[in-house]
């Protein structure tokens, strides 16, 4: 059987999160970075008969969604500045290029990074070769992230 072809990523692309009808989202692809991490403030932990959820909220674009989805875990994360955050972790379909798959992704406070999604290798993983001299490869033609330059 032959081993599907890797999609071709630039340094930072537009990608989505389908169930939580989010599109374009700006994110830096960070083969350094083993989580990938959104920013997003939680609301609500609960249960449902088929396991722990988390209601969250995404401010994007001026405006604020509200999403669920299933709560994985709450685990230690190292941050860029090396301190370790306790973050929780959920498990929702993303979407980069042509493959949508799901995917483990920390919530956390990124206000004050300039990508509001950060894409780690764990996601990369077998499904994307990075090209660090090119941006917006997996981005149809005419489309713009908001505020990026």
């Amino acid at each position: 059987m032959k081993k599907p072809v890797p999609e071709i990523v630039g340094w930072r692309e537009l990608v989505g999160l389908p169930a939580l009808g989010l599109s374009r989202i700006p994110a830096k692809i960070d083969t350094g970075a083993r989580t990938t991490s959104l920013h997003a403030e939680v609301l609500e932990e609960f249960e449902r008969e088929d396991g722990k959820y988390l209601r969250f909220a995404v401010d994007w674009e001026g405006e604020r969604h509200e999403g669920i989805a299933i709560h994985v875990d709450v685990r230690g994360i190292t941050s860029s500045n090396g301190e370790t955050q306790k973050r929780y972790v959920i498990k929702t379909p993303l979407k980069i290029g042509n493959h949508e798959f799901k995917a483990e992704i920390s919530l956390a406070d990124r206000s004050d990074m300039k990508f509001p999604m950060l894409i780690g290798r764990t996601a990369l993983r077998r499904r994307f070769v990075v090209d660090s001299g090119h941006s917006w490869l997996t981005t149809p033609k005419g489309t713009t992230a908001k505020g990026i330059k």
